[in-house]
């Protein structure tokens, strides 16, 4: 359930904590005192687009914090497979708002706003105006009934979605074989000038790298022998290095004798003597050794011309031009078997065909038995909503196609007058019957367990009376095994409170802020006659008032 909702420096809120509690949670308050804002704050802290308009003041960041405890297991296991784990039954999320940026956390830990949807989808169930008029959109009326029949579907659909990516899949490659068969001797032709090009290379992974560094070194053949030749001229020619250090021994050993000193140096010029011999003996073998090969210059030139066009027609690497040419070869193969090839694919797309089609078959068997439920239920919580001699049915249909979703095709078909025919639920319900409609839905759904908390905004639109106390009644029965949150403007609705929240505006400082105040008993009397009877609270209204929530008490005592 949600446990605390706190709110900091968001719209008319300089900052607020509301520590809600199980079973019917009311919010009330004149219009325009900030009810709006509370829901606000909720989208917010599950990851919904954040606005510097927000801001109540622009120089401080905003802040939204809602605590949930998690007690069940089932509740636990969904979130920890998103990666989320309760802390002593805990799960905090907030958002800090910014005019530049906004930071979305879960149990302190820095998560994407998709992330925080995901999370919030386990946790609680927000209902408004824009939810009831989802049923405007038959696809939801589908969803709804995959919801009701969740326990018996479990992961039916999942099977049915990947059967039909693999059998699309198979279609788009069907197709476009087809394409090619008209084509395929003009492909194969294609093919082997492309593989005979590529094998008369005979091209050996990392040739050309190998070739490029000869090239590099040919190419700068005489630049090259030019400064080894300078460098034997140091060291080996007239008055070079050698001679210098051969003159340098020859001083030290005239005086080894006479100083250990000189015993050490001259150690150290005999092996920079020998080390020189040998430079000397490697540079002049090589340098008589090697000559400039015209010929190979010019036959590494052309092959590494050969290599290069193949490159720029097959691909940047050796590796990869080979890889093209396995690819070709494996074509050619499929278009020289392309008949073979042909009917061992509709061979395919025919098994994928009916493993997706006998998948389908079983979701839509399962659908059709929890339709008949769900419009059992639904008629049952209808009446309670004081929906009188209605009708409800979910009417499915078999699509001419298939789909990822099975082939079944569904909405919501509904009679609120006797002797009139079924029809759907869009062509005929009012926006206040939609309200209700949803309500009814929602509470058949929760009945069956899922997600706690059950937030409703405006579903109070357009009734009143005796479809007020109706509403108001199966709220409070739903509040039974759900946490409820519920802002209204409706007295029947507030006088169901289990606890009852008053958002009232006032002026501070030259600026209008909205505060938060849970009502006591006496409070909640005065809330309710204000709500009756508006600017003027009369004795009258004050006694209807206790009355109504005597009734109130009266009618959850005995439900």
């Amino acid at each position: 359930m949600l446990a605390s909702l706190h709110v900091k420096n968001l719209a008319l809120i300089d900052e607020e904590e509301i520590v809600f509690s199980k079973g019917l949670n009311i919010l009330s308050g004149e219009t325009g005192a900030g009810k709006s804002i509370i829901l606000g704050a909720l989208h917010l802290s599950l990851g919904d687009k954040a606005s510097k308009d927000f801001l109540r003041d622009a120089d401080s960041e905003a802040f939204v914090e809602a605590v949930y405890l998690v007690n069940d297991d089932a509740t636990k296991e969904a979130l920890r497979d998103l990666g989320v784990e309760p802390y002593d039954d805990e799960v905090i999320m907030s958002r800090r708002i910014t005019d530049s940026r906004s930071v979305a956390k879960i149990n302190g830990e820095q998560v994407p706003a998709a992330k925080m949807k995901q999370v919030g989808d386990i946790l609680l169930d927000i209902y408004g105006q824009k939810e009831h008029q989802s049923l405007l959109n038959t696809h939801k009326h589908m969803e709804f009934l995959d919801e009701f029949a969740k326990n018996d579907i479990g992961d039916l659909k999942e099977k049915v979605a990947n059967a039909y990516k693999e059998y699309k899949a198979l279609i788009q490659e069907l197709e476009s074989a087809k394409k090619s068969d008209i084509s395929k001797e003009r492909e194969i032709v294609l093919l082997d000038h492309e593989i005979n090009e590529i094998e008369s290379a005979n091209l050996k992974s990392g040739e050309d790298e190998e070739l490029e560094e000869e090239y590099k070194r040919l190419s700068n053949f005489s630049k090259t022998m030019e400064y080894f030749q300078r460098a034997h001229e140091a060291i080996a020619g007239d008055a070079g290095a050698s001679d210098a250090l051969s003159s340098a021994i020859s001083d030290l050993r005239h005086i080894e004798a006479l100083d250990e000193k000189a015993v050490d140096l001259l150690a150290m010029l005999n092996d920079a003597d020998s080390i020189i011999s040998d430079f000397n003996r490697e540079l002049s073998g090589y340098m008589s050794d090697t000559s400039f090969d015209g010929a190979r210059f010019n036959e590494v030139e052309v092959r590494l011309n050969e290599i290069n066009r193949l490159k720029d027609k097959y691909g940047p690497t050796i590796d990869i031009i080979l890889e093209e040419l396995k690819d070709r070869q494996e074509k050619k193969a499929k278009f020289e078997s392309f008949d073979e090839y042909l009917s061992e694919l509709k061979e395919k797309v025919s098994v994928a065909t009916k493993e997706l089609e006998g998948l389908s078959e079983k979701l839509s068997a399962i659908r059709k038995k929890n339709a008949k439920e769900l419009a059992k239920k639904m008629r049952i919580a209808m009446s309670d909503l004081n929906f009188l001699n209605s009708e409800f049915d979910v009417e499915l249909k078999r699509l001419d196609h298939l789909t990822e979703n099975g082939f079944d095709e569904g909405q919501f078909v509904i009679c609120t007058n006797p002797g009139e025919p079924l029809r759907p639920l869009k062509d005929i319900a009012s926006g206040g019957e939609m309200s209700r409609i949803m309500l009814a839905i929602k509470t058949v759904l929760a009945a069956d367990g899922g997600i706690d908390t059950l937030i409703f905004d405006e579903i109070d639109a357009g009734i009143s009376g005796r479809t007020a106390q109706a509403v108001s009644e199966k709220l409070s029965t739903v509040a039974k095994n759900h946490q409820v949150i519920c802002i209204t403007h409706l007295p029947q609705i507030a006088s169901m409170a289990d606890t009852h929240f008053l958002i009232e505006k006032s002026v501070a400082n030259g600026h209008t802020i909205s505060g938060i105040k849970k009502l006591m008993e006496d409070e909640t009397i005065t809330e309710l006659a204000r709500m009756l009877g508006g600017s003027a609270i009369t004795e009258a209204v004050m006694t209807n008032a206790k009355e109504m929530k005597d009734m109130a008490k009266s009618y959850k005592n005995n439900a």
